[in-house]
């Protein structure tokens, strides 16, 4: 054992042991350099910037610069279709000419979504729910409605209903009541009806029943017609709503035609 540490502090030891060690870096360089001679580490030629180029033009410059290319396809809402809007390695990236560039592009079919219910809904939840459905809004038309929501969505000039399959990203045309009502309203043609349908077709038509003149000889007041009627119904005739309309009545069957 005496020998064995006599033997550590000798010259022949530290040489051989220095020696040892400078054979094994020496190895770890020699391998690092072989390496990176053979993978070329740092040689290559940049990726170039696709992205928003259309997929024609990028392919041709992959083309043009040595590279192979695959493609992918995703819908985006708002890009214009054949758009490259990824690309994998990045832009810039070193690599070498035959190497696979990945490619995202913009789909030229949008794909088809249901459409919503927007029964009962205002204009501004109407826009909210056809956004979580991908959809936009055209035009919009206000109608004389008491209702306030929507009254009718057409796609392409058509009525739509919900549940109904139309292209993601598609606008539609939306018909909403004012929440007032008309203004103004037609006057109903009463003249040969009793007196019950006429009071029924007055209110019916958003107007109030005015006075109620009987003329001549009544007998049976369950048994009454339409007369005349003020004001009169005329072919352009309007009036505003919960206008009072005054009506004569007189005994008898209801004439068949006659005014």
């Amino acid at each position: 054992m005496n020998k064995f540490w006599d033997y550590l502090k000798t010259k022949a030891f530290r040489n051989n042991f220095f020696a040892a060690i400078g054979t094994v870096i020496l190895v770890v360089i020699i391998a690092f350099f072989s390496l990176s001679y053979y993978t070329r580490h740092g040689e290559g030629i940049p990726v170039p910037t696709l992205k928003g180029l259309p997929v024609e033009k990028a392919i041709q410059l992959l083309k043009d610069q040595g590279f192979g290319y695959q493609i992918d396809s995703v819908y985006v809402l708002d890009e214009p279709a054949g758009t490259i809007v990824e690309q994998d390695p990045d832009a810039g990236t070193n690599v070498k000419v035959n190497r696979i560039i990945y490619l995202t592009m913009v789909t030229r079919l949008a794909p088809d979504v249901t459409m919503p219910d927007l029964q009962n809904e205002n204009y501004m939840e109407a826009v909210a729910t056809l956004a979580n459905y991908g959809l936009k809004v055209g035009d919009t038309t206000y109608k004389a409605d008491i209702a306030d929501h929507i009254l009718q969505a057409s796609f392409a000039g058509h009525v739509i209903a919900a549940g109904a399959k139309i292209p993601k990203g598609s606008k539609l045309d939306l018909v909403i009541g004012n929440g007032a009502g008309a203004s103004e309203v037609e006057i109903p043609d009463l003249v040969n009806q009793d007196l019950d349908a006429a009071k029924f077709a007055i209110k019916g038509a958003g107007l109030t029943v005015g006075t109620v003149t009987y003329e001549g000889s009544i007998t049976d007041s369950s048994n009454v017609v339409v007369s005349a009627q003020f004001p009169i119904k005329t072919d352009s005739s309007k009036v505003s709503l919960g206008t009072r309309i005054n009506l004569t009545v007189t005994q008898g069957k209801k004439a068949d035609g006659s005014n």
